[in-house]
């Protein structure tokens, strides 16, 4: 029979030592794994660019509708929020410089992460752990080609250039949603509101947009690759790999945004 100390639960202390570890465990396999992902995109390979290309295709195009009607959405709600004050204080032809300046610098890449995150992080956790747990990864393996390379790079690098052209369209789009809620309740015409809205952007809020894009489609790409090559438990590890998959990316995107928005903010001398 147990006796009381056997059944009795772990102490605060031995819990919060165990959850260190095991965060110092994710942190140091995914840098692990996501350095030899990086270095494997100065390699020639002769699969590499069909690979790419393909993920391309998937991640960019394939994520282009939902972004563009989510970011119209996005920059009319913008509008909807801030017409009462424009309009309480007489300056109503400043809100297009608010709707750019709030696209740009922090709404369009960060929906635009939190959507590809949704769409197609939760695609690579699956797909991987998929091919994990029916051995594909394996029989990769014995054909003596690195699965890193044939499967997480191409993704890696195509989420990477495929997010700023996705925040680009995301912008365009919300200026769009933006401007057509100004004139419907603003009653402005299009020349007065995208004038504004060009002028108010420096080029420092273009590099912000880009760097956060550049930045966010790394952290997506790699979590979700990450978590599907570490699945385990069969069909029910690939279930829970692509819900954290999805739950990681967002947070990590979110958290990197507080920091970097600060970093950029700074460097620019926004």
């Amino acid at each position: 029979m147990l006796n009381d100390e056997t059944m009795s639960p772990p102490s605060v202390p031995s819990a919060i030592g165990n959850a260190l570890k095991m965060w110092t465990y994710f942190l140091q396999d995914y840098t692990l794994l996501t350095m030899q992902s990086v270095r494997n995109m100065f390699a020639a390979s002769r699969y590499f660019s069909a690979d790419l290309i393909k993920q391309m295709d998937q991640i960019g195009v394939g994520s282009a509708l939902i972004v563009i009607v989510a970011l119209f959405c996005v920059g009319g709600v913008v509008v909807l929020n801030a017409a009462s004050q424009f309009q309480r204080f007489g300056e109503t032809v400043l809100t297009g410089n608010a709707v750019s300046i709030a696209l740009m610098r922090e709404l369009g890449p960060v929906f635009v992460a939190l959507l590809v995150a949704g769409r197609n992080a939760t695609a690579m956790a699956s797909e991987l752990g998929s091919m994990v747990v029916t051995e594909q990864v394996d029989a990769i393996r014995v054909f003596g080609i690195d699965p890193i390379r044939k499967l997480m790079t191409p993704r890696v690098l195509a989420t990477v250039l495929m997010l700023p052209l996705l925040v680009a369209i995301g912008v365009v789009a919300g200026l769009l949603g933006g401007f057509l809620i100004a004139n419907f309740v603003l009653h402005l015409g299009p020349e007065e509101f995208m004038s504004h809205a060009i002028k108010a952007l420096v080029f420092g809020d273009l590099c912000m947009a880009f760097i956060k894009a550049i930045v966010f489609g790394f952290i997506i790409s790699t979590v979700g690759c990450y978590h599907g090559f570490r699945v385990e438990g069969g069909t029910a590890g690939v279930a829970r790999a692509t819900i954290t998959a999805f739950v990681v990316g967002s947070l990590g995107v979110l958290v990197v945004d507080l920091f970097i928005t600060k970093l950029l903010l700074y460097a620019f001398n926004l």
